[in-house]
């Protein structure tokens, strides 16, 4: 029993810090520099998107068995996609205000690399309450990393903290930049530059922006030869 709660443990706080999906592996970065120009939308994102991985991760996990090889990629995919969908419908009828400010990208959930990253990595080869942990951890991290970059792009583009009035020019000269694409490529760089440090100090690797590097890219590969 002991050993059991240690490994959970480890699945918990593994997607969290040592494994962020944003912050060290550099995956669902559209979202990440699209809908993040605020905290608010930034927190949204990331809620939206943990509860479909941990769905996602329970559904698969407990179907892993009844899910023939040959058809695992589209089975995955309509099981996602129906998540997806039941949650943009949730959004859009409960919270109109972040429906509007995520736009496309909360359906765009559906075809998010972190998604199905945690599906096919862990969720295909573990039990249900593993891969609901695991769900759970990657999504808490994720939304992390967007809460993050959406309050400073927040604060330094218009002085404000999840909508509150934080300064009105009299602490600092607001930077409209931060609000626009290239301000969020400048705060999430900044983030990976100290992401990257305290790694270096840990003795491990900095994070790349190589596909190579993701521990999906065989089988995402294996799936692009599959349907194109």
């Amino acid at each position: 029993m002991a050993k059991k709660e240690v490994k959970l443990k480890n699945v918990f706080t593994s997607g969290i810090i040592k494994e962020n999906p944003v912050l060290r592996q550099a995956l669902g970065l559209c979202p990440v520099l699209a809908v993040t120009t605020s905290a608010f939308n930034g927190l949204g994102m990331g809620v939206a998107t943990a509860v479909v991985m941990i769905l996602a991760n329970m559904i698969i996990s407990l179907l892993r068995r009844l899910i023939p090889d040959k058809v695992r990629i589209p089975a995955n995919i309509l099981i996602v996609a129906a998540i997806v969908t039941m949650t943009h419908m949730l959004v859009r009828a409960f919270v109109p205000a972040l429906n509007a400010g995520l736009g496309i990208f909360l359906p765009l959930i559906a075809s998010n690399c972190i998604v199905f990253g945690r599906v096919e990595v862990f969720a295909r080869k573990n039990k249900v309450l593993p891969s609901m942990i695991d769900g759970l951890s990657v999504g808490i991290g994720n939304t992390i990393a967007l809460v993050l970059v959406g309050a400073l792009r927040e604060l330094l583009g218009a002085g404000s903290l999840f909508g509150m009035v934080l300064n009105n020019g009299e602490i600092f000269e607001t930077m409209q930049i931060f609000i626009l694409p290239p301000g969020g490529l400048l705060v999430f760089a900044f983030l990976v530059a100290l992401a990257n440090k305290r790694a270096v100090k840990k003795g491990k690797e900095p994070a790349t922006l190589s596909c190579k590097d993701c521990p999906s890219f065989d089988r995402c590969t294996s799936a692009m030869e599959m349907w194109y």
